[in-house]
């Protein structure tokens, strides 16, 4: 077991290695770390989507900059040692230099992992179609200013490629390797559609393959025991925990609006001691007792 000293990047790492295959799942807030960790995952994940979607109510259409997710990975990792993987799109920006910046931010609050993908500026979800990429030396130039701006060797630079649904298979290994030569750690091919496909990246690259096992899209919702059966290394549910957030929350707002009154949906919602409990509560409370004790 790696110590809580070691670095975010460092922490993710282990965890792969110590998982087979390790499961990362989304946190759309500081407070789902939290329930992340209490159900015992290793790692977990910030979408692009999630918080164009969840912080800014907009499309995961390119609108969302660095500062939008860098205010929510501060929020998670000030109160959450997990390791962070966080999704940055293309890098926010045209140019090397905004790759650059991207890295080290990321590094300063606290983030252990990103993935960078080779889609155009004007990005569209992974499991939409029109999907366009950039050509596979641009990508390679995206990779090469990621790790060239780590002030942490042990940083993750993970290369997401969406070339499967727009140029083929054999398109989307070739940029896969590239990105690997150029120096990324580890491999996401995005809208993966048969088990297989993992294999093949597995043996191409010689390094970790994510599986993105996101609802409603692209993907079959292959286990672990599958996915580990084709080389995958980290299995991925970016959004499922915000999607049932967003049905509950719906539900209740009906109800009450319908009903006039959350008597009908009171056994659907999280009670205040097990708020209180999950944030620990008590020992915040604690502490201010004992630090107006000492006053008086």
């Amino acid at each position: 077991m790696s110590s809580s000293k070691s670095t975010p990047g460092q922490r993710f790492r282990d965890a792969v290695a110590n998982e087979h295959p390790l499961q990362v799942v989304g946190t759309i807030n500081a407070n789902h770390a939290l329930l992340a960790k209490r159900a015992g995952f290793k790692a977990i994940y910030l979408s692009g989507g999630g918080v164009a979607a969840g912080s800014l109510g907009v499309p995961d259409l390119g609108i969302t900059g660095l500062d939008d997710v860098l205010t929510d990975v501060r929020r998670i990792t000030d109160v959450c040692d997990l390791p962070l993987l966080v999704d940055v799109d293309t890098g926010f920006g045209s140019s090397a230099f905004n790759v650059a910046r991207t890295v080290k931010s990321m590094i300063k609050f606290g983030a252990a992992a990103i993935h960078i993908e080779d889609q155009v500026g004007a990005k569209r979800c992974g499991h939409r179609p029109n999907k366009e990429i950039v050509s596979q030396q641009e990508m390679v130039d995206r990779i090469k200013a990621a790790v060239d701006a780590r002030t942490d060797d042990s940083f993750v630079i993970m290369a997401r490629t969406d070339a499967l649904a727009v140029e083929g298979l054999e398109s989307a290994l070739d940029r896969a390797a590239a990105c690997i030569e150029a120096g990324a750690d580890m491999i996401f091919p995005e809208a993966i559609t048969e088990l297989d496909m993992y294999k093949l990246f597995a043996s191409r690259v010689k390094a970790p393959i994510l599986a993105n096992i996101t609802e409603f899209g692209a993907t079959p919702l292959y286990t672990t025991e599958q996915l580990a059966g084709a080389d995958v290394s980290l299995v991925l549910y970016p959004l499922s925990a915000f999607r049932a957030m967003n049905k509950a929350a719906e539900n209740v707002y009906t109800a009450i609006r319908r009903d006039g009154t959350q008597q009908n949906v009171i056994d659907t919602m999280q009670t205040r001691m097990e708020l209180y409990d999950r944030i620990d509560y008590h020992t915040f409370e604690q502490k201010l007792d004992a630090l107006f004790a000492a006053k008086k």
